[in-house]
């Protein structure tokens, strides 16, 4: 294929450094399009294609990393523009520092991918640059820089087969698949219009992962139907001039009271729905309690406050009965760094006068709780999560295997109330519910609140963040337990384990290639 004009420009311009800067920051950017509000889902097969086709045409190893960081500064901040308002310049502080989480990632893929590659190593960039993508989504997915927001596989959240695959290797695998596919699209068209053994290798890379997707689909379990509840979910809503405490609560009581008569077994309210620990008012208390008895059925509330037992403020999911808080409690245990918490404080507390971080710290829970809820066929046994802790596989993992049958997620984007955040948020109870065959319940103060089945699927209707109002959910419950709860993060696990025995591997390469200095001799010069 004869190679026009304009593409050696192109090429030519991407020698110039700063060019080629900018150009691996916008093609690292590209995948945050697969995400919502965009949801392009489908870009997602070749989104990483233009950024891997940058790092393989590198001089050097040197030139891929820097191509991998940029790339991957671009994309956080792309997936987290909507933080910009509230960390103002701080945003692409984190970005450029996170994003060198991909600059090893970037001359992995350089060495597996440059140049004209044989049967072996591109075979081998089949498996070693998704195990290397999924080392970086890992690394950052560590609350403490930020967590699991934006991890590549959720932007398959409405995709059936791929919610199939999430409950045999969790999200994990769903990005594993995606990067592989991207790996072998890159082979598969380059060199233009030539025939190599790369090429063949990235056509059977993507057999291989249609082949997989296929055999999980027509292998993996399907949870058993166990019966049904209906659950609630209050979402207050914007007010203008302010949404006050005082305002929000009342709003939330009278949608709670258009509940009765409905039959309801449980009803949600948002992260921070009320504003005063229980223990400190009794009017609070009583008022709940008689909402409670109004509808016949436990409220599940979220009260951000300072507690009266503890020092310091909590965010707990509180379970109210008839005749007051029940004692069921869960203080929330990942906080939002630079949200709910300014990590090391001492040092970086100056971001509390540039943006909206936390002017006091909020306090960890320290274990999470599966809670019993009385209903009319019953018990129910829920796990609540507070927040972006909806993010997290493990946390939901480990209240499936407790025993939880719904999964509770309460929260609050309201700061970001029109940005991609609240449709970000409200797409991960799709994955968390097909993670662990569990349905979940993300209930939020003024939207998306939402409800998904124990496969993933979305169940009516969904509150918008132009909504004030209650919702009633009939929601299937599922039995049985899921290959990822079982397994655990196998997929991480044996992409980890790759990674090693390849760095290994080259490290005794390299030895092997050493010259040796026999007795009598000098060694040579190099």
């Amino acid at each position: 294929m004869a190679i026009t004009p304009s593409a050696e420009r192109c090429a030519a311009l991407l020698t110039r450094p700063w060019p080629r800067a900018a150009a691996s920051a916008l093609v690292g950017a590209l995948p945050a399009l697969t995400f919502p509000v965009p949801a392009w889902w489908w870009l997602a097969y070749v989104a990483l294609v233009p950024w891997l086709l940058l790092i393989r045409s590198a001089a050097t190893a040197r030139r891929a990393a820097l191509d991998g960081w940029l790339g991957g500064a671009g994309f956080l901040l792309a997936v987290h523009h909507w933080l910009l308002p509230s960390l103002h310049i701080f945003i692409l502080v984190l970005a450029a520092l996170l994003g060198l989480l991909w600059a090893p990632w970037g001359v992995l893929a350089h060495r597996l991918l440059s140049g004209s590659p044989g049967a072996g190593r591109a075979a081998a960039a089949l498996l070693l640059v998704p195990s290397g993508w999924l080392m970086v989504e890992l690394a950052r997915s560590w609350e403490y820089l930020g967590g699991p927001w934006g991890v590549f596989g959720a932007s398959q959240w409405q995709v059936a087969p791929a919610l199939k695959v999430a409950s045999v290797g969790g999200i994990w695998l769903v990005s594993f698949l995606l990067v592989a596919l991207n790996t072998a699209v890159t082979l598969l068209i380059w060199p233009p219009g030539a025939r190599t053994t790369g090429s063949a290798a990235g056509l059977a890379g993507v057999l291989a992962c249609v082949l997989s997707v296929t055999a999980v689909w027509l292998w993996a379990p399907r949870p058993r139907s166990a019966g049904s509840v209906r659950i609630a979910v209050v979402q207050p809503g914007v007010f203008s001039g302010g949404s006050g405490p005082q305002r929000r609560f009342d709003r939330q009581e009278e949608l709670t009271r258009r509940l009765a008569g409905q039959r309801v077994d449980l009803v949600v309210w948002g992260e921070s729905s009320v504003g005063e620990d229980l223990g400190r008012s009794a009017d609070l208390r009583n008022r709940l309690a008689a909402l409670s008895r109004a509808v016949g059925a436990d409220l599940l509330v979220n009260v951000d406050a300072r507690r009266s037992d503890r020092p310091g403020i909590f965010k707990s999911s509180v379970l109210v009965g008839p005749d007051g808080p029940t004692g069921e409690r869960y203080d929330k245990m990942r906080l939002v760094p630079f949200g709910e918490y300014v990590p090391a404080r001492s040092l970086l507390g100056w971001a509390t006068s540039v943006g909206k971080a936390a002017g006091e710290d909020r306090m960890r829970g320290t274990h999470q709780v599966v809670m019993r809820v009385p209903t009319r066929q019953g018990e129910l046994r829920i796990g609540p999560l507070v927040c972006f802790e909806s993010a997290f596989p493990d946390m939901s993992r480990k209240l499936a295997d407790d025993g939880a049958a719904v999964l509770v997620a309460q929260s609050s984007t309201s700061t970001f109330q029109h940005s991609w955040a609240p449709e970000q948020h409200a797409s991960l109870a799709s994955f968390r519910a097909a993670e662990t065959w569990r349905p979940m319940i993300h209930a939020t103060l003024t939207g998306v609140s939402t409800a998904t089945d124990a496969h993933g699927r979305t169940l009516g209707p969904r509150l918008g963040t132009d909504r004030s109002a209650a919702a009633v959910y009939d929601v299937p419950l599922a039995g049985g337990t899921s290959p990822y709860v079982r397994a655990g993060d196998w997929t991480p696990a044996g992409a980890a384990g790759c990674v090693v025995l390849y760095v290994c591997w080259r490290v005794v390469r390299r030895l092997k290639r050493r010259p040796v200095c026999k007795p009598g001799r000098s060694q040579p010069r190099s």
